[in-house]
């Protein structure tokens, strides 16, 4: 039986014929949210063994109005504040993480717009987003500093060198580069659409989880850029709110842990009921589910995830009144934002790492069997979790109770 929307064309519409609402009431963003993870459920698994492109389900995502939600109603968006946004990525990653990675990074690349663009840029790329239905893709790697750009005369910029771990940039259309500037090595920011002349996305993304976030490489070649597709203020040093960047991308990832762990629950519980059998020295125990060591799992695994959904829910409410005091944001509520982003960074780490790893405790061995590719869960947290050491947050966490010192501004936090 098909479950939710199966096509573009079965999505709620507008009179005007897109897919969204004017104004679009926040239910049905989770509603229509609801469907498509149960679609994407469907075929998880056989995209999980596939890889590549999930260009049927990003278009999908294009046709439902959802990569507008971070937009405001001005510039024809949704409008929708920033837990809420958090907790549609949330939906996504208990059912398929890299779709909730790709839809959690297009609200960062949009965000970066915003913070690092003037208001004429932000206006026009929102606006081109909503009406086009833009899908943004990563390539600004702050780590990976092969890319350069060269003033020329006539163009602007011309950009070389390439940039590794570019999220969402195969089916993109427009891309968030960064590059180092070739004279003064200062650090730029640009908005430029994908299929330019010049840009090579390549489809070399090839590891053991998130294995359709098309994150691989993108070079350019002699790509030009205009001064005007350059951002104002780009990196965490632009200004006290455009260093909010580094908080709004920690807190998609702690949802997409999250996501994962709850959704690895679900899937244990469900297998746990249906299929598992007491140990052979369980006497009296007559199903999994009375079987004592089972029950303990499981309630280690309820407490663990409640204190990560309370920790993740308080970090997006600090992230929105940080976000909404706009240009007279202080260093003290930035700092604050970024305390409560890491607090959750740490328990949605350690929580999706213990529940991926331990719900086999709790299922048995004949869950191990290569088909369901239960395995995957784990797989996905753990892809994600090694690109940002969570030890060096616990280090800041400390650093503030001992200390009583913020966190500085970066690209990590």
């Amino acid at each position: 039986m098909t479950h939710g929307y199966g096509q573009a064309a079965d999505l709620p519409r507008s009179k005007s014929g897109a897919a969204d609402f004017d104004p679009p009431p926040q239910q049905y963003a989770f509603e229509i949210a609801d469907q498509l993870s149960r679609n994407f459920a469907q075929s998880a698994v056989e995209r999980d063994k596939k890889g590549g492109t999930a260009r049927a389900e990003r278009d999908l995502l294009r046709s439902s109005g959802l990569l507008n939600v971070t937009i405001p109603p001005e510039f024809g968006g949704w409008g929708m504040d920033w837990p809420d946004t958090m907790k549609l990525v949330r939906i996504f990653a208990r059912v398929d993480s890299s779709l909730a990675h790709l839809f959690g990074f297009q609200h960062l690349m949009l965000a970066s717009v915003s913070l690092y663009g003037s208001r004429e840029q932000t206006e026009q790329l929102f606006s081109e987003t909503v009406r086009n239905k833009w899908f943004w893709g990563n390539a600004l790697n702050p780590l990976d500093k092969r890319t350069s750009a060269t003033p020329d005369a006539a163009l602007g910029f011309l950009v070389n060198g390439r940039k590794s771990f570019c999220s969402g940039a195969a089916d993109s259309d427009m891309l968030i580069v960064s590059a180092i500037h070739s004279v003064d090595q200062k650090f730029m920011v640009a908005a430029v659409p994908s299929d330019r002349p010049g840009i090579r996305i390549r489809d070399d993304w090839d590891s053991m989880g998130q294995r359709q976030t098309d994150s691989g490489t993108v070079e350019f070649n002699a790509v030009p850029v205009g001064h005007d597709e350059f951002l104002r203020t780009p990196g965490p040093l632009g200004s006290i709110r455009a260093s909010l960047r580094s908080c709004i991308a920690q807190l998609i990832l702690s949802n997409v842990f999250l996501g994962l762990a709850e959704g690895a629950l679900d899937e244990a519980r469900n297998y746990t009921l249906a299929t598992t059998r007491p140990w052979a020295n369980s006497t009296g125990i007559n199903s999994a589910s009375e079987d004592p060591y089972i029950l303990a799992n499981y309630g280690r695994f309820f407490v663990d995830l409640q204190a990560a959904q309370a920790l993740t829910d308080i970090a997006g409410e600090s992230l929105q009144r940080a976000w909404e005091s706009g240009e007279a944001i202080t260093e003290g509520l930035r700092g604050k934002c970024a305390l409560d982003v890491a607090a959750s960074k740490v328990v949605t780490t350690k929580t999706g790492l213990e529940i991926t790893s331990q719900m086999f405790e709790v299922m048995g061995a004949r869950a191990a069997a290569g088909p369901a590719r239960l395995d995957r869960y784990w797989r996905n947290v753990r892809t994600h979790t090694l690109h940002d050491p969570v030890d060096y947050k616990i280090r800041e966490l400390g650093d503030f109770a001992l200390n009583h010192k913020l966190p500085k501004p970066s690209f990590y936090s």
